[in-house]
Formats: C-alpha cells, sequence, structure tokens
C-alpha cells in the first residue's frame, strides 16, 4: 500500500507538470522508454549539488551535498524511501600556491610490478570506518572525512572538493546512474582566486560523448586532475599517470616516437600503442579550446619538459638528445625559444612547430565557386560552368599541376544503379578531368562531358567537383616544402525530365565527422564532403578495381569488399567491435594499400567508461535520421558478407551489428514482399517478446 501511495503521487506529480516520460528524458535515456507509472515511481537519474565544503584548524575536513534525482526530488541514499542506494564518494586536494596542480589531501600506498607509490583516493561513504556521513534531511548530506589535511596545510590555497556517487537502479530494470561535482573554496573563506582550467569536459565530449572513467564513475576533467597529478605513477609499469603526461601519450598513441621504434605504451595491463588520434596530433587547440577552457592557452605560454616531452618522447631535456636548445636544467628557460608564436611558420614558436602544411597561412588557397550546370535532360551531354579562386575569392588561373574533375551520379533517390554508358567502369557514378584549356586566365571554367544522362533518366542528378594543387611554400629557406592540399568539394542537383530538383538525403554532415576529425579529407586531401563521398560510395560500388594490385598476395584471392558509404563508415567505426562478433573488414586502396579497420578504436565511450560504444548513433546522423530506417533504398553489394546483395536496411544495421547469427536474423525477415525489419524496429515500434520487450532502434541504442 505505501508503495503503490507513492506511485500515485509521483504519477500525479509528472501528470500535474503536463510532461511525459518521453519530454523529461532524452532519446539516450532507457527511462524514456518505460512504463510511466515506474518512471513515476522511479524518477531515473542522479544529480549532485556540492553546497558547501571546510576545513577546519585541526584538519578536519567536512562537505556538505544534496543529492536529488533530475528533477530536483530528494532522494535518500540508502534507497529506503525512494528507489535505488546512493554511494556518494569523497576527494579533497589543494593547488599550493605558487602552484599550478593539484596536491592531495587524502592518499593511500600501492605496491605493483614497479614499485611501492603514494596515490590519491577518495573515501567511500559506505565503506568507511572512519568518515562519518549523516543526513541533514531533505537529500542534505553532511560528510565528515576520516582523513585530515596534513597538519601545515596552507589555509590560504585554493582547495577542491570533489564527489562522485552512483545510484543502483538495476532491480528496476534500468542501468545504474552516475554523476560528479567539484567545489572550489579557500578555507580561510577568502575569495577563489587560483585555479586549474586548462582542458573543458566540453572539448573531450566532443569525441567521448560521455567522458567516464573508473567503471564509469568518475566523469568529467575537473575530476580527472584532483587524482592524476604531478606525482602520479603507473605501479605496474612505472609510467607516469600525470594528466598532461598521460592525456597527451595516451592520444599520440601509434605516432609515438617510442613506439614508432618498437616500444609500447602501457597503463597496467592497457596498451595504448595502437591508437590513431581521429584528428591531427598538431592541433593542440582542439582540446586546448579557448572558448570553452579559461586557460586553454597554458600550453602557449608556459611549455615544459613534462608537457611537450610527453609527445616528443625521444627527446631528453636532460642530456638534450634530440633537443637543439641542448641540456636544458628545469623549465625555466623553454619559453625563451618557444615562445606562442614566431614571425614565421614551421619555426621554434609554439604555434609554428605545430603548423599543419595544408593548413600554412602561406598557402594560395583553391576553391571552387558558382557551379552550374546545363544542357542536363535526359539524353543530352551536361554543361559545367565553374570558377577557380583562391581562399579570399579572387579568381585565379588554372594552378599549374594541379587536377580537377567532374563527377556524374543520379538520381538523388538513391545512388549506384545508373550506367553512364557501356565504356563507364566506375559503377553508378562516371567522373571525367578538366583540363587547363578549359579554363580562361581568370579561372573561369566550361566542360561539356563526353558522357550523357541516360535516356531513360528520371528525377534529379548531381555533379560534383573534386579539386587538388601543389604548392611551393617558404622557397629558398631551410623550411621550404612542396604542400599538396585540395579544395572543398561542391555538388550541384539538376532536374533530368522537369520535376522538381529534390536534393540527396543528407543523413550525416561533415560537420558531424568533424566533431572528432576536425578536418576530415580522404583520397590525398581530394575528398572532404559526405554529400561527394556517397557519390561514389555507393550501394554497387565494391574495392573491386584495386584488390587485384593488394599488396598482400593473401588479399587478393579474397571476394570484393562493399564500400557502399554506410557499410564502409558503420564497419570503420565498429572497428575493434568486429572481433567479438568473428568478423573483419579490410578494404584495399589506391596503390593496393591494404586497409584493415579492425583495430579502430571508436572514442565514444559507454556509460561505464569503456570506449567503443557505438550507440548513440547523434553523434554521427543529422537530427532526425539517426533512428529512421532507410525503407526503398538500393540493395547494397557485399560480396565478403554472408548476404549479397544486402537490402538497405539490412545493410544499415548490420555495418555495427555484423555477427553471423545477426545476419541470419535478417534473412529471417527478407522475402519477395520486402523487408521486415519495420515490424519490430521502427522507432516507436511495438514489437513485444515473451518478456514484453520491444526492439524499436532508438530503445535499443538507449545508454543510459
Amino acid at each position: 500500500m505505501f508503495r503503490l501511495a507513492i506511485v500515485m503521487v509521483f504519477a500525479l506529480t509528472l501528470a500535474g507538470a503536463g510532461r511525459t516520460a518521453r519530454e523529461l528524458y532524452n532519446s539516450h535515456q532507457k527511462a524514456a522508454y518505460l512504463d510511466p507509472q515506474v518512471v513515476a515511481f522511479v524518477r531515473p537519474g542522479l544529480a549532485i549539488k556540492v553546497n558547501s565544503a571546510s576545513i577546519a584548524a585541526d584538519g578536519t575536513m567536512t562537505a556538505v551535498v544534496t543529492i536529488t534525482d533530475p528533477q530536483g526530488l530528494a532522494l535518500d541514499n540508502t534507497g529506503i524511501t525512494t528507489p535505488g542506494v546512493v554511494t556518494l564518494n569523497f576527494l579533497m586536494s589543494a593547488i599550493p600556491n605558487g602552484a599550478t596542480q593539484y596536491v592531495p589531501y587524502v592518499t593511500q600506498s600501492i605496491t605493483g610490478a614497479a614499485g611501492t607509490f603514494t596515490r590519491p583516493i577518495a573515501e567511500n561513504s559506505s565503506t568507511t570506518t572512519t568518515g562519518k556521513l549523516t543526513s541533514l534531511g531533505n537529500g542534505q548530506y553532511q560528510y565528515v572525512f576520516g582523513a585530515k589535511a596534513p597538519a601545515n596545510f596552507d589555509k590560504s590555497a585554493t582547495t577542491t572538493l570533489g564527489v562522485y556517487a552512483n545510484r543502483n537502479l538495476t532491480p528496476f530494470n534500468l542501468p545504474t546512474n552516475y554523476a560528479s561535482a567539484t567545489l572550489n573554496f579557500v578555507p580561510d573563506g577568502s575569495k577563489v582566486s587560483t585555479v586549474r582550467d586548462v582542458v573543458a569536459t566540453k572539448s573531450c565530449n566532443n569525441c567521448h560523448d560521455q567522458l567516464s572513467f573508473h567503471g564509469g564513475q568518475r566523469r568529467g576533467v575537473e575530476l580527472c586532475i584532483m587524482c592524476h597529478t604531478a606525482n602520479m605513477v603507473d605501479s605496474a609499469t612505472g609510467n607516469p599517470i600525470d594528466f598532461k603526461i598521460f592525456i597527451h601519450k595516451l592520444h599520440s598513441g601509434s605516432s609515438l616516437p617510442s613506439v614508432k621504434a618498437g616500444g609500447k605504451f602501457l597503463i597496467g595491463t592497457t596498451d595504448f600503442s595502437t591508437i590513431v588520434y581521429p584528428s591531427d596530433v598538431r592541433r593542440c587547440e582542439t582540446c586546448h579550446d579557448p572558448k570553452s577552457a579559461t586557460q586553454a592557452n597554458n600550453y602557449l605560454t608556459n611549455p615544459t619538459a613534462e608537457a611537450c616531452g610527453s609527445c616528443h618522447d625521444d627527446v631528453n631535456f636532460k642530456s638534450g638528445v634530440n633537443h637543439a636548445g641542448g641540456p636544458q636544467v628545469d623549465n625555466s628557460q623553454c619559453a625563451m625559444c618557444h615562445n606562442p608564436q614566431g614571425e614565421l611558420e614551421f619555426d621554434a614558436s609554439i604555434k609554428g612547430a605545430h603548423t599543419i602544411p595544408t593548413e600554412s597561412s602561406y598557402l594560395t588557397g583553391l576553391q571552387i565557386a558558382n557551379l552550374k550546370v546545363t544542357n542536363s535532360a535526359a539524353g543530352q551531354k551536361p554543361r559545367v560552368t565553374l570558377n577557380i579562386q583562391d581562399k579570399n575569392g579572387n579568381g585565379i588561373a588554372f594552378p599549374a599541376g594541379a587536377t580537377l574533375s567532374l563527377t556524374m551520379a543520379g538520381p538523388t533517390t538513391d545512388y549506384g544503379y545508373t550506367s553512364f554508358g557501356s565504356d563507364v567502369t566506375t559503377p553508378g557514378y562516371v567522373t571525367e578531368s578538366v583540363t587547363a584549356a578549359a579554363c580562361d586566365g581568370s579561372g573561369a571554367c566550361t566542360y561539356n562531358f563526353t558522357h550523357a544522362v541516360p535516356a531513360d533518366a528520371k528525377g534529379t542528378f548531381a555533379i560534383g567537383v573534386e579539386s587538388r594543387r601543389s604548392e611551393t611554400i617558404l622557397p629558398g629557406t631551410t623550411k621550404q616544402q612542396a604542400v599538396q592540399y585540395g579544395a572543398k568539394n561542391v555538388v550541384t542537383y539538376f532536374s533530368v525530365d522537369g520535376s522538381p530538383v529534390v536534393s540527396r538525403r543528407a543523413v550525416v554532415a561533415i560537420n558531424n565527422c568533424n566533431r572528432c576529425h576536425t578536418s576530415l579529407s580522404l583520397h590525398g586531401t581530394l575528398r572532404n564532403q559526405t554529400e561527394y563521398c556517397v557519390m561514389c560510395h555507393n550501394p554497387s560500388n565494391t574495392d573491386v578495381a584495386r584488390r587485384p594490385g593488394a599488396t598482400d598476395p593473401a588479399e587478393r584471392s579474397k571476394p570484393n569488399q562493399g564500400i557502399n558509404f554506410n557499410l564502409l563508415v558503420h564497419r570503420i567505426h565498429t572497428g575493434e567491435n568486429l572481433q567479438a562478433q568473428n568478423r573483419d573488414y579490410t578494404v584495399i586502396g589506391f596503390g593496393g594499400s591494404v586497409n584493415d579497420f579492425t583495430d579502430v578504436k571508436f572514442p565514444a565511450m559507454s556509460p561505464t567508461g569503456r570506449t567503443g560504444d557505438t550507440r548513440n548513433c547523434t553523434m554521427c546522423h543529422n537530427t532526425g535520421t539517426a533512428f529512421n530506417l532507410p525503407a526503398g533504398k538500393n540493395p547494397v553489394v557485399d560480396p565478403q558478407g554472408p548476404i549479397n546483395p544486402d537490402p538497405a536496411i539490412t545493410a544499415a544495421c548490420t555495418g555495427c551489428h555484423a555477427s553471423l547469427p545477426t545476419a541470419s536474423h535478417a534473412l529471417g525477415a527478407i522475402n519477395a514482399a520486402g523487408e521486415g525489419c519495420q515490424a519490430c524496429h521502427a522507432t516507436g515500434a511495438v514489437g513485444y517478446n515473451s518478456l514484453g520487450l520491444d526492439y524499436a532502434v532508438d530503445k535499443v541504442h538507449a545508454q543510459y
């Protein structure tokens, strides 16, 4: 009766507010799909507010926090009066005056293969025998640490209380909820003037989706830097796990000089040597974003051997090996040579040394503008006009040695099965090269296709452009170098039968790709826009043109590999998770290169802090496209797959769900009438199994 009363009260609360579970929780939260009465009773989620923190003269450390659900309802940590036991953990660290990193106040010794080291720890309020947690009512709790601050602690130093907690809702068929919070204060009551805010969690989440470690409990950089301090060492390997060293080395991974020389970068038993950073490690501002962190420019103004040597780990600053400036006894002289920005790119300044050649300001630039198509009806050979421009929009002559090509495909309902003539070997599209003779000295170009739009064509077709040039920068200097770079792909659409122009569906935007890749560019910088990629990476295309020349002879005799865009991108990002499904994905590229993507580590993190979580489809997909099944699109050629060709929905879903049992399941839903996937998996579908659980795409991808 008591539980029923609670359910009724909570249900009335939700109903009174006029908000459903779908409104209270987003599509990534499992609560959005539960029975409304269960949601009303449980009220899933966890929020922590740090009300105050203090350190008494005798070193007694005290914290006062409030724990609630996301809508503000106070929670009982014991799980008696509100659902779910909440476990709280507390830690305290300070930034000594004149220092920039934390010193922990609660520590313990840990012994491993590399020796015995002191490390920071948090006090668990549920297991501590010395600390004391006291309920103050209405979700508010006071915690008095079992440990005390050092006898000589500085009362004027910035001190930070860190709190992380979990709420166990597994008895309600919901995941454990996690939350973290911090509070900066000064024990003597003065205003906080010193903080550490070098990298923001927001920047990390561009790739990691939800930065979380240690089983998912510790979330956010603010908490990480309290423990990963200057003296932190991995007891198993002896490698430093100071945040600025650990993070740089982890993200550099396979590009570390020490790894290239045959070594490994291990923390415990975890090998980070295979990590390939999805952007360019020279783009320091990707993580050190001045729009997000107040001290993001710290890497420019305060270079140190520890931070710089973490990526450049073949430099020995003490001995001077591989350091042009010779031995350095400390960091005091670093900024003398490595100032933020010098007069020239590629110099010893920090920005100069990290200049990416294709983004050099010395480049003239290359862009295509005013792409137009005429004479484009079915059976006609399109006439294309465009302008070649520099980066400032000024017309330029066709650059010496440059390339300019046009690709035609259609219809936009789905590419891949249109023939542009018996002489065209590329499936579903045709690419033609434009020579300098088609352009005048101002960059105005006119080109007549030699291939026609098929006589029976209907609907909308597309023509896209790719262009590339080489340019020498800083000529006559020791920094002289040739740089090859491409123009942004431009695509235009046109009707071939007088019907309204309908652009190809936009499922993934390049801006979503660039959350991680920053400036995605492939095939020698020629291709850089998803709108253009899908013209070639269409449902009928494979690596057939490259496989006979594979540098690995064993690959030459294997079936061709399907490279339709959704199959290709899903498989690449599934990466190492393919191994657990006894599948792999290897594409033969230009020059016969063998590209095995089975070791790719997708950076998005699961709620428990494991990378490789591909469930948040909205990281890549545009709004409204993540969970829409692509009914009615072309079948996908997949010669190495168990189903060939794959119907459109099956091809998209089995890109990630690549196991043979899943393929068998999908095959059972395919017949002469088409695919039956929508019956159970369409968003909002009610395909209940014997347990009363449905399998709508959005629901099964929910993470939290």
